[in-house]
């Protein structure tokens, strides 16, 4: 398919109508993926208490959707691109408000676990295929530029907004109710759907290669899982074979792309230095923020005493400061460069990580705040224009593989953040010195710390309960300088790698 690009106005021929309210469809499933994301942290104690997990079948609870939806992100977005993004965008949704409600009324771990792996895989369908129905939506680079903004601001307000709906849900009612909230979400996604949006795939896509799709599910699976539970347990030598497993899949997976003559994922797209540099961008800026993410709630609620949607409305600055941030970014690139906003705006959010490194124990919600803001606007400005950059560097036919690229960026880069800055946080953790008498699991986490003070005279549980927020504090702030490090020098490359990018101008006539 060939692009023409004119500088001239945009014309009625490339604006399609309804392309507004189409996207506000596409906008219902990235809020709610979002959501989805972060609501089970907080009903993790609550689902222990009445499905009475393993320690290990609570690990898997946490972490199979995100096992799942890294390991199937390229085969969905290129299964999009070949059956249409509208089929595989509603069948997706319409599997994961059905796949919730199995989720909520789980009566085993081994069930959860199940129904968890299963909203993984419907959940792979979503990210990809809004953003690449954005691609083909929006043929005007300006028009495509807020779009692609406004589909970053429902990601970030999701992710913000999931722990406040989340902490008033489990206040008021019993945890299957977070996962309840999708099902009148994913219907009038799949009702307006219907209607609004256009079908779009690849003329000419080629077989959809089952032996790529496996290599890439075992290989990212295999890597994530190692990178996790290495931070979790450190080494251990299942682990390194899994790891290793993962390596070489990925490593059969890359061969046999660059051997396909039509591959599920094209290879040759990372030739382009603003593709990978975008995609690298957002690998390197979500691993220095997951760790503060991860960490931050248990801060607020086991440090400083927060109730889950208190800590909920607390994290709000960032939502706000991403929203913002999000709907001008494109306007700003123009204006001055990519890089100068893409650079700039983690240069921000490392800055607002290293004042965290001054945080107590009681510190003050005035420097939060300001950080969460910061940390917002920054984020929002560079995800905003290197997902523009992403979608921008491709043609149309490939706006599935691409958007999964660099949904699975994340995801990765979600793995290793919580792998590398989690391990520093619990290394400096568990060396804690607690009074006598404190049991071995109050070393293994806050929370464990937390229920071992409740059952001790209370001199004794104060002592060990400062002792304990003092070492979490210790090492969270330590990992926010690690965490500021990555951001900036994540700054750095971008600056390098995005010289010379520009986001487009003309109209794209399909």
């Amino acid at each position: 398919m060939t692009r023409t690009l004119q500088p001239a106005h945009p014309t009625e021929a490339v604006k399609r109508p309804g392309r507004w309210l189409a996207l506000s469809v596409l906008v219902l499933a990235v809020l709610l993926v979002a959501v989805d994301a972060t609501v089970l942290g907080l009903a993790t104690p609550y689902i222990s208490e009445d499905l009475a997990p393993s320690g290990t079948q609570l690990l898997w609870i946490g972490d199979v959707y995100s096992f799942v939806i890294a390991g199937l992100l390229v085969s969905m977005g290129s299964l999009g691109d070949r059956i249409g993004r509208k089929r595989i965008l509603l069948v997706g949704a319409t599997a994961f408000g059905a796949i919730s409600v199995l989720n909520a009324y789980a009566h085993t771990p081994e069930v959860m676990i199940l129904a968890r792996a299963l909203l993984g895989v419907a959940g792979a369908t979503l990210m990809p295929a809004t953003l690449a129905l954005i691609r083909n939506l929006f043929h005007d680079p300006r028009e495509r530029s807020l779009a692609v903004g406004i589909w970053g601001a429902a990601a970030s307000a999701g992710a913000a907004v999931g722990p406040v709906v989340g902490g008033f849900l489990l206040e008021h009612f019993w945890w299957g109710s977070v996962f309840l909230i999708n099902l009148p979400v994913m219907a009038v996604l799949v009702v307006v759907g219907v209607k609004l949006l256009p079908e779009s795939r690849n003329p000419n896509p080629g077989p959809w290669d089952l032996a790529s799709v496996a290599l890439s599910l075992i290989g990212m699976v295999g890597v994530v899982y190692a990178v996790k539970e290495t931070a979790a347990h450190g080494f251990a030598w299942a682990t390194l074979a899994a790891g290793l497993l993962g390596a070489a899949a990925l490593y059969g997976f890359v061969r046999r792309q660059l051997t396909m003559p039509l591959p599920l994922l094209d290879m040759r797209l990372f030739r382009n230095r603003g593709f990978s540099g975008a995609v690298l961008a957002d690998l390197l800026t979500i691993l220095g923020l997951s760790g503060l993410v991860f960490f931050l709630s248990q801060y607020l609620q086991l440090v400083q005493g927060r109730r889950p949607f208190e800590a909920g409305l607390a994290e709000l600055p960032a939502a706000v400061g991403a929203v913002v941030a999000g709907l001008i970014a494109g306007r700003a690139a123009r204006r001055f460069s990519v890089r100068a906003v893409v650079s700039g705006g983690l240069a921000a959010v490392g800055l607002a990580l290293a004042a965290l490194t001054v945080i107590g124990q009681d510190t003050g919600y005035p420097l939060l705040g300001a950080a969460l803001l910061v940390v917002g606007l920054g984020a929002g400005f560079a995800f905003t224009v290197t997902a523009d950059v992403i979608l921008s560097s491709v043609p149309g036919e490939q706006a599935g593989a691409a958007s999964a690229v660099s949904e699975t960026a994340y995801e990765l880069g979600a793995a290793l953040g919580i792998a590398v800055l989690g391990s520093i946080v619990t290394g400096v953790y568990r060396d804690f010195t607690g009074p006598a008498g404190t049991p071995a699991a109050a070393h293994e986490s806050l929370g464990g710390a937390v229920e071992a003070a409740a059952q001790l005279p209370a001199p004794t549980g104060a002592a060990l309960l400062d002792s304990a927020r003092q070492a979490f504090v210790d090492g969270l702030t330590l990992a926010a300088g690690v965490g500021a490090a990555v951001l900036l020098a994540a700054a750095a490359a971008s600056w390098y790698l995005l010289r010379g990018q520009r986001l487009e101008d003309g109209v794209e006539h399909p």
